[in-house]
């Protein structure tokens, strides 16, 4: 098992909503811990990376409702449904 801390910032703090989803985020295998700090709006996350890869991760966050202030890795694929993706 290789572990690797990611450390994401936000801007706007999360709703109620998006922090029920982001402790759900536990529950996905691979993925050991979750910590939220309002304070430093950050989220960080520890995962295994032997079964997850960093782009997904990310999307783990996003998907919770979590808009993040990081650029996005280049190996990440932007999502149809992406706000960032202007369609041609």
């Amino acid at each position: 098992m290789t572990t690797v801390d990611v450390l994401y910032h936000f801007e706007i703090t999360p709703s109620e909503r998006s922090v029920l989803a982001i402790a759900r985020i536990r529950e996905v295998y691979g993925i050991r811990r979750v910590t939220l700090d309002e304070r430093a709006k950050t989220i960080g996350l520890e995962y295994d990376a032997t079964r997850l890869t960093e782009p997904a991760v990310r999307q783990l966050v996003r998907r919770a409702g979590v808009m993040l202030v990081d650029p996005p890795s280049p190996e990440e694929p932007l999502e149809i449904d992406d706000p960032a993706v202007v369609p041609a």
